[in-house]
C-alpha cells in the first residue's frame, strides 16, 4: 500500500489541530476524527492520489467498500461527517477545484423498532405498582406509593411522555404545562413543539390520582404548601426524572418483569396496545401527539409482527420446514 504523501498528513495534522484549538473539541472527539482521516490517507494512498485530487466518485466507492465489509450506516454518517468537515476547512485554504464529499450520502439505516411489553406484563405492572404484600410502614411511604401507582397508571393509561407528565400541575394556570381534569376524566398537556393536546384517562388512573391527591400533603414539609406539581418528591418539590425512572424501575422488579422497564416504554406499550385493538392508525397519532403520521407509522410494524407470531403458533400452513 502507498503511504499518503507527506503534504497530505500535515494537512490532516493541521486539521486535527484546528478542530482542537478553534472549534475546541473534546479530546475524544479529536481521537476519533484522527481515526476517521487515518481511513482517508489510506483510501488515497492505496490509489495513489493526493486529497485535493479526490472526485465525488472515489468517495462514494469508498463507502460503498466500507459497507460491504461491514460499517453499519450510523458509523459510515460519522466518517462521511467527519470528511466533510475536513474538505470545508480544505476548501478555505485554497486550491481546492471539487467538494468531493458534498452531496454524497451515507445508506439509510433501519429504524429501530420501539420496544413495548406484552400486554399480560404491562397490566401486571400497572396493577402492582404502589402495592406491597406487607403494605408501607409509614405514612410518608405509603404517599409515595399511592404516587407510584398515579405515575404508573397515566403513564400507560394515557401514553404521556415522561417531560409532560412531570410538567402536569394540580390546577390549571397561566403558567401550567398540563393538568388533569379528573371530573372529565381528561389530561391536557403541553407537547413537543409548544402543542396542546387532550388525552383521556382511564377509570383505574382517575381513581389511582384520587388516591395520590389524598395523601399528597403528606410529603409536603413546612414551606412547600405553594408547590404546584401534581407530582412532588420527598422533599416536596417536583419530582424528577431521575427518581421517576428508578421508580418505575423498581416497581417493574417487583412485577417481576425481566426486561428494564422505561418511562418510554410505557408509551409504547400504550400505542402498541391502542393499534392492536382498535386499527386505527390516525386516532393513535392525535393520542400521541405526534406532527407526522410518519412517526406513528413505527407502531403498525410491531403490530404486524404480534399477527405474524400469531400466525406462526396457530396456522397449520405456517410452519414449511420438514413438510
Amino acid at each position: 500500500m502507498t503511504a499518503a504523501p507527506p503534504d497530505d498528513a500535515a494537512l490532516v495534522q493541521a486539521y486535527l489541530q484546528h478542530v482542537a484549538t478553534q472549534r475546541r473539541l473534546s479530546a475524544r472527539t479529536v481521537a476519533l476524527y484522527g481515526e476517521h482521516l487515518a481511513l482517508l490517507l489510506e483510501r488515497t494512498g492505496g490509489e495513489g492520489l493526493e486529497l485535493r485530487r479526490v472526485l465525488p466518485a472515489h468517495v462514494r466507492r469508498w463507502v460503498a467498500q466500507l459497507h460491504a465489509a461491514g460499517r453499519q450506516p450510523r458509523g459510515l454518517a460519522l466518517v462521511l461527517s467527519c470528511w466533510r468537515g475536513f474538505y470545508t476547512w480544505l476548501g478555505r485554504q485554497g486550491g481546492l477545484d471539487v467538494h468531493p464529499v458534498q452531496g454524497v450520502r451515507a445508506p439509510k439505516a433501519p429504524r429501530p423498532l420501539p420496544k413495548a411489553l406484552p400486554v399480560e406484563a404491562a397490566l401486571r405492572l400497572a396493577e402492582g405498582a404502589g402495592r406491597r404484600p406487607d403494605g408501607a410502614a409509614t405514612e410518608a411511604a405509603a404517599a409515595e406509593d399511592a404516587r407510584d401507582r398515579a405515575l404508573v397508571e397515566l403513564l400507560y393509561g394515557s401514553g404521556l411522555r415522561l417531560g409532560e407528565l412531570l410538567g402536569l400541575d394540580v390546577q390549571p394556570g397561566p403558567a401550567a404545562r398540563g393538568w388533569v381534569d379528573l371530573d372529565g376524566g381528561e389530561v391536557h398537556v403541553l407537547g413537543k413543539g409548544g402543542k396542546w393536546r387532550t388525552v383521556p384517562v382511564g377509570a383505574p388512573a382517575l381513581a389511582a390520582l384520587r388516591t395520590w391527591l389524598q395523601r399528597r400533603a403528606t410529603l409536603q414539609p413546612a414551606g412547600t404548601a405553594g408547590e404546584p406539581a401534581l407530582f412532588i418528591g420527598a422533599r416536596g418539590r417536583r419530582l424528577t426524572p431521575q427518581v421517576a425512572r428508578r421508580r418505575l424501575a423498581h416497581w417493574a422488579r417487583q412485577a417481576g418483569l425481566p426486561q428494564h422497564v422505561h418511562p418510554h416504554m410505557l408509551r409504547h406499550s400504550f400505542a402498541s396496545h391502542l393499534l392492536q385493538s382498535s386499527g386505527d392508525l390516525r386516532g393513535v397519532q392525535e393520542l400521541l401527539g405526534h406532527a407526522s403520521i410518519a412517526t406513528t407509522q413505527v407502531y403498525t410494524r410491531l403490530d404486524f409482527q404480534h399477527l405474524s407470531r400469531v400466525y406462526e403458533a396457530a396456522h397449520p400452513r405456517a410452519r414449511r420446514r420438514g413438510a
